[in-house]
């Protein structure tokens, strides 16, 4: 068995639970009414979802290099295909909580007063609803894969 595909498996899957975690942990605090420390904490969390998908991004273009599939399992497959279409919208679903979460950081610090907009935090909300629903997508492709589907 080769280690470095072993260690860019664990890699990838530990980062993927982890974007999977920060996603829940948005989705509960977007919840009820949102004061400061809520929205800074919002912010921070979304930070960590950017850099976790980045590392997501560089370690799974490692598996497909490095990993011992080879590339061509990976190209040829519609279903790993799937897969990236599904990580795309989700990291396109992501764009609009993370603009409202540094916009809404922003007019708290500026404004003790400040309170969210019920339109934009539902927006927000149903963002990352369709975020979660679609992340669930992602691990039955990868089940499918692994077990030869798509090829």
């Amino acid at each position: 068995m080769d280690t470095t595909d072993l260690v860019l498996a664990i890699v990838h899957h530990l980062l993927v639970f982890s974007l999977a975690g920060i996603i829940g942990a948005e989705f509960v605090l977007i919840r009820g009414d949102l004061p400061a420390v809520t929205l800074k904490r919002l912010a921070g969390i979304d930070r960590h979802y950017g850099i976790i998908a980045a590392l997501v991004i560089i370690v799974g273009i490692g598996r497909v290099f490095w990993g011992l599939k080879g590339w061509e399992f990976y190209v040829y497959n519609w279903i790993f295909w799937a897969k990236m279409a599904a990580f795309g919208i989700v990291g396109l679903l992501s764009i609009i909580p993370t603009v409202r979460f540094i916009s809404w950081n922003r007019q708290a610090n500026a404004n003790p007063t400040f309170a969210v907009p019920a339109s934009e935090l539902a927006s927000v909300k149903t963002c990352i609803r369709t975020e979660a629903f679609v992340f669930l997508l992602i691990p039955v492709f990868a089940a499918a894969m692994a077990r030869g589907y798509g090829t």
